[in-house]
């Protein structure tokens, strides 16, 4: 391979990276800008669900309630004002898909499903913010 193949080869892989290692972190997505950080009431629909409260730094910790903690690498499915779809993948902790509906800025419904410790999950969440974290 002559010295100008080798290069553009390089140059073609390093594009490859850096659009790589752009997918690893997600944007700023459009349907969580109105949105506020604070203390999240998630309550579970259906029966027998339950209702647990979460500080909410980093808005996009609501696209992984399965998964709280760090932001896992994601890939944005859809983007508008009203809604959003995610897939995400925690590397051992698991993966899943949320989709988010925003009714107001302090009212979401929320949807998902993946794979937790090994084990399935599916569940639908109305996320309310109650306040400030404590």
């Amino acid at each position: 391979m002559s010295k100008a193949g080798l290069r553009a080869l390089v140059a073609a892989a390093a594009l490859m990276m850096a659009g790589w290692a752009g997918a690893v972190t997600m944007p700023t997505l459009t349907a969580l800008r109105g949105l506020e950080a604070g203390e999240w009431e998630l309550r579970g629909r259906g029966e027998g669900a339950e209702t647990r409260k979460l500080c909410v730094t980093d808005l996009r910790q609501l696209l992984q309630p399965q998964h709280p903690g760090p932001v896992c690498r994601s890939f944005v499915v859809n983007d508008s004002a009203h809604a959003a779809s995610v897939t995400y993948d925690c590397a051992a902790a698991g993966n899943g898909r949320t989709d988010l509906r925003i009714e107001t800025s302090r009212l979401l419904q929320i949807r998902s499903q993946g794979v937790s410790q090994g084990a399935p999950f599916a569940f639908a969440l109305e996320a309310r913010r109650i306040g400030a974290c404590p």
